[in-house]
C-alpha cells in the first residue's frame, strides 16, 4: 500500500522550515558574534543567594527565572542561579510571584 502523507519527505522540520541548525545569517550584518556567560566572564565560582539584587535581574517582571537562550548563561551556571533563586524565594529575599500577578 502507498502511504498518502502530505509530506514531501525532504526533512522538513516543524513549521515547513528547511536547513540546518547553523548560524542564523542576517544578510546585512553577518552572523552573530557567540554569547559569553556573564558568570563565566567573571569567572564566578559560587552564585551567592543573599545578593538579592543581583539575582533580581535574571527574573522576569512576574517572578519567573529567564531561560538561558535569553540571558546567555552556560548550563551550569544557570542550574547554579536556578538554585540560589529558589534559596533567596525560601528565605523571603525574592518573591515567587510577583505583586502584578498577585492581584493586590
Amino acid at each position: 500500500m502507498e502511504n498518502n502523507h502530505s509530506s514531501s519527505g525532504r526533512g522538513e522540520g516543524r513549521g515547513g522550515r528547511q536547513g540546518g541548525g547553523g548560524l542564523r545569517r542576517n544578510p546585512r550584518f553577518g552572523p552573530r558574534p557567540a554569547r559569553v556567560c556573564p558568570f563565566c566572564a567573571q569567572k564566578v565560582k559560587y552564585i551567592d543567594f543573599k545578593a538579592a539584587d543581583q539575582l533580581r535581574r535574571y527574573l522576569t517582571d512576574r517572578g519567573k527565572i529567564k531561560a538561558r537562550r535569553k540571558i546567555g548563561t552556560c548550563s551550569k551556571h544557570q542550574r547554579r542561579l536556578a538554585i540560589a533563586i529558589k534559596r533567596a524565594r525560601h528565605i523571603a529575599l525574592l518573591p515567587f510571584v510577583s505583586e502584578v500577578s498577585r492581584g493586590d
